[in-house]
């Protein structure tokens, strides 16, 4: 169950994640669970087309029958006939702050899950431990809000023009060069958006004929960028060094393919926690790859940043590293800020270089100035410069709350993934029929929770995603264990035997030689 360090001598703290593999027969009952479901899919598909009942989502017109089907996949056959039986537990519209507490919009539907109504009526207090809150700085406190208040009425709440053109405000040069004082750096540029930091920047730094190493559970938004950059993309086994280091040494061997040149350069992209698995890169060991081979290294921080870290720097600081070990630093403001967008940071050719050519920069509109100010606010009390403790007091929380939860879990007996230090908490669920089960009976008892299925993670690997916040009190942990306690016996959720790793080969192969 407990995966220790593959190479001791690169790391200055223990390094301990979970991934426990389920007993076979809730492999089998999963796969029973999905068979079942596919047959039964099937035949109500056979209805549907001889009009024996009723079709409800998107078809091919008749004009177009002798076209190649549109919609028709196997995607969209399981939305059809396995996410619309338990889409209720998806999209809740929430009428309040998304602190460690929320308010959400009771509905309820006459037609199995294909539409809403809205009876009303408010459910309130329910303990949010989906929210990627890290910090809590998600918050509606007047006196913490008074300087995003002054921007506001100073500047409004939007700038209607790009970076590049007329975008650029002061507040934007006050918060690039926070940032870059904050990871060490010698500069940043901030987006305003954190998904568009990822897609919009990776084509502006590698193009045709590079290579780009991405690790095969990589966000969305880095597997667009790698798309739209037009380089090669090649992945390697999730956090596995063995795999990282095959593909960099045939990348040097072998060079591109049929002219058999070098690669013009080599980009490894990793993030630092997992948001679906809860893993943390193993970064002093990629750094050594990347070093040795000559390859550069994005680092994505969006989940990572404030959430890790003695101070919350990250997973720089987590490791204590020096941030000129990684060449593009990237981050969102969207989680342990309380916020929304995102920064690349590094050189200061590097950052002066995106001025110039990122996407973001030339198109986007710029990042509104009352997030700016909030961004600043949140960053100035994690570093101090508020006059306060209370930043670093939040990230303490934020550690002592993750390590109580896991904890507490492991000792249930659930199945958990992930880093003992990761404030993702994924609680595998498994069988389908669960999903739905678990997310309804948590909000009976005011608990709010993401569950994840397919295709956000592999078909059999159902489960649900905690995502623990320095907001949340011992009481509403306890609140939620105690209730997760009671649901584990009643659902039969609690499969952990303490086996081997699902994923030996992360962990259990032969100790790497890497250079420093």
């Amino acid at each position: 169950q407990k995966n220790g360090i593959s190479n001791g001598t690169l790391y200055k703290k223990t390094f301990i994640e979970h991934f426990e593999q389920a007993p076979m027969y809730v492999a089998v009952l999963t796969f029973l669970g999905f068979g079942v479901g596919t047959v039964f899919g099937y035949l109500r598909d056979f209805m549907r087309a001889w009009g024996l009942e009723k079709r409800n989502v998107a078809t091919e017109r008749e004009q177009q029958k002798d076209f190649v089907p549109l919609y028709q996949d196997f995607e969209n056959f399981y939305t059809r006939n396995l996410y619309m039986r338990i889409r209720d537990n998806w999209n809740r519209p929430i009428c309040s702050v998304p602190g460690p507490q929320f308010d959400l919009m009771e509905r309820v539907t006459d037609d199995y899950n294909w539409t809403f109504r809205f009876t009303g009526r408010t459910i309130k207090n329910v303990i949010n431990m989906g929210s990627y809150n890290y910090l809590g700085f998600a918050e509606t406190d007047v006196n913490a809000l008074k300087t995003v208040t002054r921007e506001l009425q100073k500047y409004g709440t939007g700038i209607c023009s790009t970076r590049q053109e007329m975008g650029t405000l002061d507040k934007h040069v006050e918060l690039e060069q926070l940032v870059a004082k904050f990871l060490g750096v010698e500069d940043s540029m901030v987006f305003g958006m954190g998904f568009a930091t990822n897609s919009m920047n990776i084509p502006a730094l590698v193009g045709k004929g590079c290579l780009i190493l991405s690790d095969e559970l990589n966000h969305t938004s880095l597997v667009l960028g790698a798309r739209l950059s037009g380089a090669t993309i090649r992945i390697f086994k999730h956090n596995n060094m063995q795999s990282l280091e095959k593909l960099l040494r045939e990348a040097i061997i072998y060079g591109q393919p049929r002219s058999r040149r070098a690669w013009r350069k080599i980009i490894i992209l990793v993030e630092g926690i997992y948001s679906m698995e809860g893993s943390i890169v193993r970064l002093p060991e990629i750094v050594s790859l990347k070093k040795k081979y000559k390859a550069y290294l994005y680092l994505d921080e969006a989940h990572s940043i404030g959430a890790v870290g003695a101070t919350g720097r990250g997973v720089v600081e987590y490791f204590g590293m020096s941030p000129d070990d990684v060449d593009v630093l990237m981050g969102t403001f969207t989680k342990s800020f309380g916020a929304a967008g995102g920064y690349i940071a590094g050189k200061k050719d590097l950052v002066d270089f995106l001025r110039t050519h990122s996407h973001s920069a030339v198109y986007a509109t710029s990042m509104c100035p009352p997030v700016a100010e909030q961004i600043i606010r949140a960053m100035k009390c994690l570093m101090g410069l508020d006059g306060t403790t209370q930043g670093l007091q939040r990230v303490r929380q934020l550690g002592k709350n993750t390590r109580y939860f896991r904890r507490r879990l492991h000792e249930m007996g659930f199945i958990i993934y992930g880093n003992d230090d990761s404030p993702v908490v994924p609680l595998l669920l498994y069988m389908p029929g669960k999903i739905g089960a678990f997310a309804r009976r948590m909000l009976e008892k005011n608990i709010g929770v993401v569950v994840v299925g397919f295709p956000a993670t592999p078909i059999t690997e159902s489960r649900a995603r905690f995502c623990v916040s320095a907001a949340h009190t011992r009481e509403m942990l306890d609140t939620v264990l105690n209730a997760l306690d009671e649901l584990g016996d009643f659902l039969h959720l609690k499969y952990s035997r303490y086996s081997k790793s699902s994923h030996p080969e992360l962990y259990e192969e032969t100790r790497l030689e890497l250079e420093d």
